[in-house]
């Protein structure tokens, strides 16, 4: 339900159909390029997720408009609950959420879609769950995000020991461009230019749940199987 770019590129270069969810709108966000007011730069944000989905060949994509910083506030079981009903809808074989960390900028917003993605990963297949929300169906993998890198001068992240390395150098551009649409985010995009050009060729994901018990084991395609 929430992926890195280039593993999001890669799966429309494969023919793989996706949807991508995005919780906030970033409206509390430091980076505020031009706008003028919360709900100016809310717009401005929802644009720009569009526009870069687009460049990324997401199929569907959709904003689900809570308050940016104010996640860990949200009904947990009523967010999760939305979560449950589009992956019932959809029925996606592979979700891919943040870390439990909160990924490399540790953002509680992040922590939180990772913790109600999980939840919704296991209750979208229980029967007991959500019965009013549509049909049971259980994704077959749960993957996190890793990093083999920390942002310098931040507090390192425990990062979960990887699984999946996914070689991406294939759509790289694709995220260059991708990374263009977010203008209100372009001090940030500078910031971090460097350490993405150093390591931007592989990234890296935790099989952190899975329909069928088996051993873990290190897999270069998250759809390895399916």
């Amino acid at each position: 339900m929430c992926s890195s770019d280039l593993a999001l590129a890669l799966a429309a270069k494969q023919g793989v159909e996706t949807y991508v969810l995005c919780l906030t709108d970033g409206q509390a966000a430091t980076h505020r390029g031009n706008a003028a007011s919360a709900e100016e730069l809310g717009r401005i944000r929802r644009a720009e997720f569009a526009a870069s989905c687009n460049v990324l060949g997401v199929t569907h994509h959709e904003s689900l408009g809570y308050q940016d910083g104010q996640l860990e506030f949200a009904n947990i079981s009523e967010t999760a609950g939305r979560l449950v009903e589009r992956m019932r809808r959809f029925q996606p074989d592979v979700v891919l959420t943040f870390g439990s960390e909160g990924a490399l900028n540790t953002h509680p917003d992040h922590m939180i879609v990772s913790m109600v993605t999980t939840a919704a990963f296991h209750w979208s297949g229980r029967p007991n769950r959500y019965p009013d929300l549509g049909a049971p169906f259980q994704p077959s993998r749960l993957f996190t995000l890793s990093s083999n890198f920390v942002i310098p001068g931040r507090q390192a992240p425990f990062l979960s020991p990887w699984t999946v390395v996914l070689d991406i150098r294939s759509v790289r551009d694709r995220k260059t461009e991708a990374f263009r649409q977010h203008a209100s985010q372009a001090p940030l995009m500078e910031r971090t230019r460097e350490l993405f050009d150093q390591y931007g060729a592989e990234e890296f994901y935790t099989l952190l749940a899975a329909s069928i018990p088996q051993p873990a084991q290190r897999m270069t395609d998250l759809f390895a199987g399916l």
